[in-house]
Parts: C-alpha cells; sequence; structure tokens
C-alpha cells in the first residue's frame, strides 16, 4: 500500500536556515541567538534534522517537536543551552538518543505509542536536570531513580561480582572484555529488583552500574562516560497472549522414540474469548525455563519486558564453519558432540528408503534466482512454547511461522525483518532469529492457535491528522477466533469471530492488507475486510464472501500475478481454485475447478488428495505436495489454468495441473508436513518426519523434465541434535512448518515437539 504525503509535510532536505529563522520567536536574524523555535506539525521524520544545522542553536532553550514522525534523535545533536522539549505525537522509540540534551528540565512525551514505563526511568536518569515530565513535577520521584534506586541495584551488582567474578591475572584487552561480556550478561540474567513493568529498565540500568564498576577497577582516574543502551534493548518487549494434529502418543521425554501414528486434525468447538481490548504486561523471567506473561488492562503506554534469552534454547551444535553464538550467559548448556546421521528409530526404518543424491534442480521456466546454492547452519534450537513454561514438554505442537515484514515510509513492504512470528499450543512468539531472544509473546490459556499471518494496515494518527502504516500480526485457531496483534505497540487490541468451528488457516491479501482469508472445520473460506484503526485502536471487520468447500482447507495462495481475482485452496480433498472477484456475484461462492494431479491415477490404492503443501515459487511456478505422495511437484498455474473452458456452466471442472518437474521427497504417513518457498533465491524446503529439511535450489536454466524421473534435493539438512542437559540428544522429530526470509537470510523450522529451529546462512554462501 502507498500512503498519501500528508500536506503540511516538508520536502526531504528542506530545513534550511531560513526556515529556521522564521519559525523562531522572536524574530531573529542568527541562528546562534535564536531562543525559542517551533517545528511542530511538519511531518519531519529523524533524518529530516540536520544535525550541523541545529547545533548552530546554542542559545536555544524552547524547542517545539510535536506532530511529527519522529522515532529518535539524531545522532551528535548536541543543544547546551535547551531547558524545554516537547515530542508531544511522534513515533518516539529509542528515548536513549535524548542523552546529549543533558541539560534539559522540562520533556513532554504524551501520544507516543511505543514510550513505555521503563523509558520514563531511562529518562531520569538520562537527564540529571529534568524536573518537568509531560506537565508534571516530578523531582521527587526523579531523585528517588537517581539516588534511592541506583544504590539498591549498585549493591546487587557489586555482591554479584564478590562472589562470582574478579579480574584476570594478565590483563589483556581481550581478557577483559570477556570479563565485561561475562559480568553484564550474568548482571542482566540475575539481578532482580523492582515491578515486573519495569524489568527492561532494570536490565539497563544494571548493564550501565557492571561497566561503571569495571572501568573503575581497570581506569581509576578516569571518568566513565558510557550510557549507551544494551543493544538488544530497543525493540525487546515480551508480552503475553492466549493440536491440530493429534498423536495416540506424545512425546514427553527427549530420549523416547515414538513410531510414527496416523494424524489426525480434531475439530474443537469454540467458547467465548478473553475481552476485545487489553494491553499486556511482562512477568519477571527466570534464567532456568522460559516464563510467559498474563493480560491486564492498562491505561498508560505499553510495557516492554525482557527477552528471554538462553532459557527457552536447547543447544545447537555447529557444523563446521558456523560462528560461535556471541554472549553466551552462563546457564546455557554446554555444546554436545553431534553426529549428522541420527541412529535409526522405529519411525524412521518405516519410511520409504530415497535416493538422497544431491543434485540441483533445473525448472524450464525462468525463475531469476542465484545460481550458487546457499550453504545453512543450525544457529538456536528453542523451547519457547511449553505448557505452564515446563522445560520438560516435548509434547506441544507448533504449526505456523512468518517473518515480520520491513515497512518504507510510504507504508510499502520492503524484505523482512530478522523477526519471525510462530504458534503453538496456547501462545504466539515473536523470535529475534540472530539473538536467539524471544522478543515477545502473546499467551490466551485454553487457546490452541493453529495459524498466523502478517499484514500492514493504516492507523489514524491523534486528532485524525493523518494515516501512517503499522505492521499488525493476526492468529487463530481452536476457537475460532481471529485475534488482531500490534506487536510493535504490545497490543492485542481486537478480535472477531471468524468460524464457530476452529480455524485451520489465515492469509493477508498481498495487495490490499485489510483482506484477510480465512479458513476453518466447517469447511468454509471467508474473506473479511478488517479495515485500518485510529489512534484508539478501534477497527471495523466486514465479512465479504463466502467460499464454500468439501473439506478442511489446509492452505491459500493468491496468485502473484491476480492477487485480486483468484485465491488456490489445498485442502482435505483436493486443490481447488476460486474466484475473489468482489464486484462478481454472488457473495457465496463454490469452486470454479479442481486441478488434479498425476499421482491420483498412478496409484489407485490409496488416496493422495490431501494437499498438505502449497506455495508460489514465482508469479507462475507453483510447488504443491499431497500427502503420501514421496515428492513435490513443480506446476504451471497460467498453463493449467488456461485448460479450464470457462464455459459458465454450475459444473465443477477437473483441470490436471502441468508438471513442470517433480521434486524427491521423503515417503511417509505423516499428514501436514507443510513446504515453503523463497522466490527471489529460487528455493522450495520440506521438513520430514525425521527432522530433516529437503532443500531444491530451482535454476533458471532450460531442460526438459518430462522423463518421469523424481529430481533429488539440492541438500538435505540433517536434524541438528540438539541437546538438554543431563537428558542426551533430542532425536528429530517430525517438521510441520518452515519459513524463510526474502533474502534467505534465515531459516525457520518448526516441529511436533516444541521446538522451533533456527538456521542461518553461512558467510560463504
Amino acid at each position: 500500500m502507498r500512503l498519501k504525503p500528508e500536506q503540511n509535510r516538508l520536502d526531504m532536505g528542506k530545513i534550511t536556515e531560513k526556515l529556521l529563522l522564521e519559525k523562531c520567536t522572536p524574530k531573529n536574524t542568527k541562528l546562534e541567538q535564536v531562543k525559542t523555535l517551533n517545528l511542530s506539525k511538519l511531518g519531519l521524520k529523524s533524518s529530516d534534522l540536520p544535525v550541523p544545522l541545529l547545533s548552530r542553536l546554542r542559545c536555544l532553550e524552547q524547542l517545539d517537536l510535536s506532530g511529527n514522525r519522529l522515532q529518535e534523535m539524531p545522532s551528535g545533536l548536541f543543544l547546551p543551552a535547551l531547558r524545554s522539549l516537547d515530542l508531544t505525537n511522534n513515533e518516539m522509540e529509542d528515548v536513549t538518543t535524548l542523552a546529549t540534551l543533558t541539560t534539559l528540565e522540562d520533556l513532554r512525551t504524551e501520544d507516543n505509542l511505543y514510550v513505555t514505563v521503563s523509558d520514563n526511568y531511562k529518562l531520569m536518569i538520562l537527564l540529571p536536570k529534568l524536573r518537568f515530565y509531560n506537565g508534571k513535577d516530578i523531582s521527587t520521584a526523579a531523585n528517588h531513580i537517581r539516588y534511592d534506586n541506583s544504590e539498591n541495584l549498585r549493591k546487587r551488582v557489586l555482591a554479584l561480582w564478590e562472589t562470582s567474578f574478579s579480574l584476570p591475572d594478565h590483563r589483556t584487552a581481550e581478557k577483559l572484555a570477556i570479563v565485561e561480556r561475562d559480568f553484564v550478561n550474568a548482571v542482566r540474567h540475575k539481578v532482580k529488583y523492582g515491578p515486573s513493568s519495569l524489568t527492561d529498565y532494570t536490565k539497563w540500568r544494571v548493564e550501565m552500574i557492571a561497566k561503571e564498576h569495571l572501568h573503575s577497577l581497570t581506569e581509576p582516574n578516569e571518568e566513565y562516560r558510557d550510557a549507551e543502551e544494551p543493544a538488544d534493548t530497543k525493540e525487546n518487549c515480551s508480552f503475553p497472549f492466549p493440536a491440530k494434529r493429534k498423536r495416540s502418543a506424545s512425546a514427553v521425554e527427549c530420549d523416547i522414540t515414538i513410531n510414527p501414528q496416523k494424524i489426525a486434525r480434531v475439530s474443537v468447538q469454540a467458547k467465548d474469548s478473553p475481552r476485545r481490548s487489553s494491553r499486556l504486561q511482562s512477568t519477571p523471567h527466570k534464567a532456568e525455563r522460559p516464563i510467559s506473561t498474563t493480560p491486564r488492562p492498562h491505561k498508560a503506554a505499553q510495557i516492554p519486558a525482557t527477552p528471554t534469552r538462553g532459557q527457552s534454547k536447547l543447544l545447537v551444535t555447529p557444523r563446521n564453519g558456523l560462528r560461535e553464538q556471541q554472549h553466551q550467559s552462563k546457564e546455557d548448556m554446554p555444546l554436545a558432540k553431534q553426529t549428522r546421521t541420527p541412529a535409526k528409530s522405529a519411525r524412521q526404518q518405516r519410511s520409504t528408503e530415497v535416493n538422497e543424491t544431491p543434485g540441483k534442480v533445473i525448472c524450464t521456466k525462468s525463475l531469476h534466482s542465484s545460481q550458487e546454492p546457499v550453504s545453512l547452519q543450525p544457529l538456536h534450537v528453542l523451547q519457547c512454547h511449553s505448557k505452564q513454561d515446563s522445560p520438560d514438554d516435548f509434547s506441544t505442537q507448533l504449526w505456523a511461522c512468518s517473518f515480520q515484514p520491513k515497512l518504507d515510509y510510504n507504508g510499502d513492504v520492503n524484505g523482512a525483518t530478522r523477526i519471525v512470528a510462530t504458534c503453538g499450543g496456547e501462545s504466539v512468539c515473536l523470535i529475534d532469529c540472530e539473538t536467539g531472544l524471544v522478543m515477545k509473546k502473546y499467551k490466551v490459556p485454553g487457546e490452541e492457535f493453529f495459524s498466523l499471518a502478517w499484514s500492514t494496515v493504516l492507523m489514524s494518527l491523534e486528532g485524525n491528522v493523518g494515516m501512517r502504516p503499522c505492521s499488525i500480526l493476526a492468529a487463530g485457531g481452536k476457537r475460532g477466533l481471529v485475534k488482531l496483534l500490534h506487536p510493535r505497540a504490545n497490543m492485542a487490541y481486537g478480535e472477531f469471530r471468524a468460524s464457530r468451528k476452529a480455524l485451520s488457516i489465515l492469509r493477508f491479501s498481498p495487495r490490499q492488507g485489510n483482506l484477510l482469508f480465512t479458513g476453518s472445520y466447517d469447511k468454509n473460506i471467508l474473506m473479511w475486510d478488517i479495515g485500518g484503526v485510529d489512534s484508539k485502536y478501534n477497527f471495523k471487520v466486514i465479512q465479504l464472501l463466502v467460499l464454500e468447500t468439501t473439506s478442511t482447507p489446509l492452505h491459500f495462495c493468491l496468485p502473484p500475478g491476480t492477487p485480486d481475482t483468484h485465491l488456490i485452496a489445498a485442502c482435505e480433498e483436493g486443490l481447488h481454485s476460486y474466484n475473489i472477484q468482489l464486484n462478481k456475484d454472488p457473495k457465496k461462492r463454490s469452486e470454479e475447478m479442481e486441478i488434479t494431479f498425476p499421482v491420483y491415477e498412478k496409484d489407485k490404492d490409496h488416496d493422495y488428495h490431501t494437499i498438505d503443501g502449497l506455495g508460489f515459487l514465482t508469479d507462475d511456478v507453483v510447488a504443491s505436495k499431497t500427502h503420501m505422495q514421496g515428492s513435490i511437484y513443480l506446476w504451471s498455474w497460467k498453463d493449467t489454468r488456461a485448460q479450464w473452458p470457462n464455459n459458465n456452466n454450475k459444473k465443477k471442472e477437473k483441470v490436471c495441473a502441468v508438471i513442470l518437474a517433480e521434486l524427491q521427497w521423503s515417503s511417509t504417513d505423516i499428514p501436514y508436513l507443510s513446504l515453503n518457498t523463497c522466490p527471489s533465491k529460487g528455493y522450495v524446503v520440506c521438513g520430514d518426519e525425521r527432522g530433516r529439511l529437503w532443500t531444491y535450489h530451482v535454476t533458471d536454466l532450460n531442460a526438459n523434465f518430462r522423463s518421469g524421473k523424481a529430481i533429488p534435493a539440492t541438500e538435505i539438512l540433517e536434524w541438528p541434535l540438539p541437546v538438554r542437559k543431563g537428558q542426551g540428544p533430542v532425536e528429530g522429530p517430525a517438521i510441520n512448518s518452515v519459513a524463510m526470509d526474502p533474502e534467505l537470510r534465515y531459516l525457520v523450522a518448526l516441529s511436533d515437539k516444541n521446538m522451533a529451529v533456527v538456521w542461518i546462512r553461512t558467510e560463504s554462501s
């Protein structure tokens, strides 16, 4: 989507000396003599503030920047006489960028959605002269934070140093850096003080104190000046929420081998859910286990919490060449030796052996992908969806994952962040793939989430003075409710009932972010308009279409070239195409055609109609697989659709997919092991029942693949054999879902044993 520029927004680079002199009061002819400046409601972003020009305002005492789009103050800005600053109604996130404005006495930050209670505390430390905050005299509270609170934290930090740390005998820069890293990591995890809403502030403050203490020991004659915020506190917010596949036996202990069972989905009648809107707060994290949080109403700014590190991780033994993880905490378990090929289990023995010779897949369609395959290495294994946060939970099944899109100023999706959303059990987690931290956690007791999807909608600014894009997350499961989340603001801002039965799949339109498709166990696909939200998070949902199916929908795809006209639904009983044009009648429709596959006729002794994997590799090439097929089809959507007679009769037409290639995959009787595609890199990836990832690098070289032989995988990534302390390695589970970011920097695989595995592309690739 693209936003209309605000009428009063300045052109880029137009803050000039002339403008500053026009906006000052009283009028002046020299910047060096300006004392009051009003730059409000100009649509300014942080990058629009020219530091060299503003730094000439050496006598500036009052600055009004309200009603802009500032996320932080520009680096290096120093205004030595500034006493009053108004940042009302901006988008401030990083308050530590105000640290250079040490002369501030009066500051306003109302209507900044992302400024938290912890941020308020940080400001009291960073701005030693601050006396008025948001119009209130905070002198007493500020002094308590600066002195009493800081002294209590300092005592705890020094006690931890005395009991657990000391300076190395032979001091080198490298050894001191290691001591600082370990000490800072320890105080951030072990020093607990104050309410849970201040966890983020506490970790930030004790890190500062720890560095000050080390500096006083190593450089006692120098004044310590490092007051930077920890790198991982900028976006670290953990906050709560609330099997699709049921096995007759579940693995509770990691050393138990389970024979695979035929998996059946269970439709659960939805129950009433919590209230529509709530702000979510965190509880303190213990270092030994992952902690979720519970929602409660909160009228003030949202509360960031400290992300979970190490405690929800299993340790992965990296392959050769993988860089070591940085900042490992003392609670992290030691790495164990790993074999690349797991011992055969009963489950593995039941699987049909296949040819696993790596081979590059060459497609007849031009895919514009890179010519060399990438190299992936395991980086993190996390166990963050546990029931009651138990580290012994290896039975919760994880079902869906998706990378958060990155937005540019106009609201257009521009790649993806390194944040991936995962769902399973009663929680939705947001994980930083680089650090392995669980940044946010949403939990709804009694829910079981099966699907999630990201989108971008418009949020109106305070007073309806403009619109801005915001990235939202929708999640749904057995209750039939769609939860709408705004993770950046730590808000579960609403919900609506999409079905009286469980939801199986959610998907937003890539072209219109307000259009949401839901699939449910009542055998219906519904199209909704969820609209945008106002500054108070009010929203309205309208049902637009009902698409009838004969079985439960499992996956949706909207053809990249025609996302407004067609929807392809992979269901329990086949693959179906629907016309979703809103200018057509009726509003309740059946499928236009069923797409069939050669495997249907090849083996009539088995039912291969369950389509449990679907994804577009290009605007035309589709990857799909059927249950028990043992391979993945690549087929042409355009050529297949061209066979549809379009005779406008009410009889459902069957059209055979135009197969371009068949990719060899595992032969297993376990359904719902879905695939994923990365179009920019030409990759198809699908997990199997042994924890392995089958990767296929599809190039743009021409070849004829109508020989009937399946193409082997480019590489099969073995299960990384994570180890839990005292329990040995965890054998390979079934991989229910995989996701890749658009540039294939990271790959995330979710298992049926409550483990999320993050893979990273190595530098060599």
